[in-house]
């Protein structure tokens, strides 16, 4: 097992990564709790919510199990109050553990639950997915959709701790694991150049989850984010980086329609985008350019952005949580492992989405890298 340890002023806890961490979940559960609510949905829970259940129970607690549907689509607020409707139901009180078992759309919906159930109550996550594993589980960022955008309504709340198996990533499709690497890539690209030089080397093993190569890449990504997230917690400055890509892919996810792509797929592209335009504003090398390009290709997420159509396109990325006095600023490279925000010329947002959009055919896309 390996640990990380993320100091925050909202919070201190460990990230424990290795296999059978699902099977060692007693020893996270805080000795005060009084019951345990496992929040998982039905794809997660079939595969292992029984398990977990038995983990948790060892504790000597009583377990409430509550199953979501499963999906982005259903990360809203009308899903959010199942959460609530149950652990009022149950009556559970403010010094129950809210356990999150799954992937981002679950950790981030059972993240702002405990935020604001009888004003704070403790989480913990178990996250399932690579991208939750090297992110979304991280840092204490929890939020729903909007319609009009996502994420756009949230909390900074901090769980108790992370608890990450790489056991559950065996059963994993292929798109996931995919979605899951591009976000380890991109703390390569904005933070530690040496990291994404050794992405460019192991890719295929990545892809294979191979489990040495998989372990670093989820310990280095999560060190990464740690260290970021105890300098500015609630995104104030250096944090905002960690969405290169993400105005981008945001737009993606919002203009197709939550679900249609993966938000790891739409993060990939979007860092092609976003790489395209820190070449035209912030000097960032034609060749690096080519290098992000390649290995957002080689990891197998989609190159090419949907054609949502430039007015669209721009409206999408004005709801970015990056946007001061309308205002979008944008998460630039000048160089690979080196990073900043800033404004663009819409010009040059414009030259960009006529050079990354065509027809999208995802399916296509995603065969072709198996």
């Amino acid at each position: 097992m390996q640990e990380v340890a993320v100091q925050t002023p909202g919070g201190s806890y460990p990230i424990h990564i290795g296999p059978g961490r699902l099977d060692a979940l007693t020893a996270s559960v805080p000795a005060d709790v009084t019951a345990i609510a496992l929040v998982t949905n039905p794809v997660v829970g079939g595969l292992y919510g029984e398990r977990v259940a038995r983990a948790l129970a060892a504790s000597g607690k009583r377990v409430l199990r509550i199953e979501l549907p499963d999906g982005e689509a259903h990360k809203d607020w009308s899903t959010l109050n199942l959460i609530f409707d149950a652990l009022l139901e149950n009556r559970l009180d403010r010094r129950c553990l809210l356990v999150a078992l799954g992937g981002g759309v679950i950790g981030d919906m059972v993240g702002f639950a405990a935020a604001v159930y009888m004003r704070g109550v403790r989480f913990l996550q178990v996250p399932t997915t690579l991208l939750a594993q090297v992110d979304s589980s991280v840092g204490g960022k929890t939020a729903v959709n909007h319609p009009l955008g996502k994420n756009m309504v949230g909390a900074f709340y901090q769980p108790v701790g992370v608890e990450i198996d790489t056991d559950v990533l065996r059963t994993l499709p292929r798109r996931e694991v995919a979605a899951g690497l591009a976000e380890v890539i991109k703390y390569g690209m904005i933070l530690d150049a040496d990291f994404f030089a050794w992405c460019e080397a192991h890719a295929d093993a990545l892809g294979a989850l191979e489990p040495a190569a998989i372990a670093h890449a989820i310990a280095r990504s999560c060190q990464l984010k740690a260290e970021v997230v105890g300098r500015d917690e609630r995104e104030s400055g250096e944090r905002a980086l960690l969405n290169f890509g993400h105005t981008f892919g945001h737009a993606i996810e919002a203009g197709l329609g939550y679900g249609a792509w993966l938000h790891g797929e739409a993060v990939g592209c979007g860092m092609i985008q976003a790489a395209e335009l820190s070449a035209r504003v912030a000097g960032l090398p034609r060749a690096d350019v080519e290098r992000v390009r390649a290995l957002v290709r080689a990891i197998g997420c989609p190159e090419l952005a949907p054609d949502l159509g430039a007015e669209r396109w721009l409206s999408l990325m004005q709801v970015d949580k990056k946007t001061e006095g309308g205002q979008i600023r944008f998460v630039l490279l000048s160089a690979i492992g080196k990073s900043h925000t800033g404004p663009a010329p819409e010009a040059a947002v414009r030259e960009v989405l006529a050079a990354t959009c065509g027809k999208v055919d995802l399916a296509e896309a995603v065969a072709a890298h198996g």
